[in-house]
């Protein structure tokens, strides 16, 4: 679906349809949603040939901490102006790579002694490989040159706010122009994890604005209403015949949301052992940091309920997907256990999602509820990537010839 080598991405103005993808944050989990859209590509390219790319397809790709990644990958241009990866590209990356940012210290007592008092001490990894990839693959590219527009969540220390970079936005106002390296290890630097990045901007005046950020995932773990909203409000301003902010019509919209993963069936939680816990029993707690798996928990489903009750009450339910696995056990749950056995195990959790029926979250147990007569997340994404085919042909037939 490219012209000449070059990505064309009409405008929603000229289709039916905006579209949406979002991806969450989970570390090296990411290869979950990674397998996911392998599979959504793959079906594109057999409707449109080869070349088809997601950001093709997608009027907006949001994504927060290993999402974010994720976004940046398929939206980054290369030196033919194309996204720097392909979907099934990447997996590959993820398994390269995840056992360099998160280097496994041998097992044992000393081994967990040596990690307590680390996350007393400083963040749990350095960054320094993450950082140097990073910054390798993307040299000077910055967010305003992304080949379809992307939004990533990062949060402010300073300010205590989120700051959430997004292409519409960095084209308008160069401070928040800021280039995709910072913007994807800011977004990656989860507390106790990864540190904290600063980095600078300059506006058109040449005014210094600084950044403190770190992992956008304790603000939007999930960020799929925020990029519902942002798209809303871009195209309200752009067009609004289109798509008037005072009445946003769900039918409009198609939204692909895609977890990462969770461990709620694990239960491995309770409140009498958290009644317990001091400062470090909530920062640190065995494998696991009950604090942080707390809230971008909370976030992700609290975000899913509430899109889901959008499109229902709009009567719009077919319009989003969310997939998600909910019963992740043992190192799977893990953000940052990248042993080989896990990462492939990884890989194969999200196949086996694939294949699973299509699911929506129940609102009084905060699980997934199999769908009646909606076929499996497979048969979901054949149907997304057709309509996405199609509205993308619907838009370059409206395009003017000059």
């Amino acid at each position: 679906m490219a012209s000449n080598g070059k990505t064309v991405n009409p405008t929603p103005s000229l289709g039916e349809l905006v579209t949406v993808l979002s991806i969450d944050g989970g570390g090296v989990r990411g290869i979950i949603p990674g397998t996911i859209l392998a599979f959504l590509e793959s079906k594109l390219q057999e409707l449109d040939g080869e070349d088809a790319r997601l950001a093709d397809y997608f009027d907006l790709i949001a994504g927060t901490s290993t999402g974010g990644l994720v976004t940046t990958m398929l939206a980054a241009p290369d030196k033919d102006n194309r996204p720097l990866f392909a979907a099934n590209d990447i997996n590959e990356f993820y398994l390269e790579n995840c056992p360099k940012i998160f280097p496994q210290n041998r097992s044992g007592v000393l081994s967990s002694v040596k990690s307590l008092f680390g996350a007393i001490s400083g963040p749990k990894y350095d960054g320094k490989f993450l950082h140097s990839k990073v910054q390798q693959l993307l040299g000077q590219t910055r967010i305003q040159d992304t080949l379809t527009k992307i939004l990533i969540p990062t949060f402010d220390i300073k300010l205590l706010q989120p700051s959430i970079f997004n292409t519409y936005e960095a084209r308008t106002d160069a401070s928040m122009n800021a280039l995709l390296s910072d913007i994807c290890i800011s977004t990656s630097a989860a507390p106790t994890y990864l540190p904290a990045r600063y980095f600078e901007t300059n506006d058109t005046q040449g005014k210094i604005r600084g950044f403190n950020l770190i992992d956008g995932g304790v603000a939007a773990n999930n960020p799929t209403l925020m990029a519902i909203s942002h798209i809303s409000k871009e195209i309200h301003v752009e067009n609004m015949d289109f798509f008037p902010m005072k009445t946003i019509d769900c039918r409009k919209l198609l939204v692909i949301s895609l977890g990462t993963g969770a461990g709620k069936q694990e239960q491995r939680y309770s409140a009498s052992s958290a009644s317990k816990w001091g400062v470090l029993g909530w920062l640190y707690n065995g494998s696991g940091t009950p604090l942080i798996d707390t809230f971008s928990q909370a976030s992700a489903d609290l975000v899913d309920i509430h899109t889901s009750v959008l499109f229902e009450v709009l009567q719009a339910e077919k319009n989003y997907l969310r997939i998600q696995e909910d019963s992740l056990t043992g190192d799977a749950s893990s953000v940052d256990i990248s042993t080989k056995e896990n990462l492939e195990n990884l890989v194969e959790i999200g196949k086996k999602l694939l294949k699973k029926p299509v699911s929506r979250v129940n609102l009084e147990t905060g699980l997934s509820k199999e769908v009646q007569g909606e076929g499996t997340n497979e048969d979901a994404l054949a149907r997304f990537a057709k309509l996405l085919s199609n509205e993308r042909k619907l838009r370059l037939a409206k395009i003017p010839v000059h």
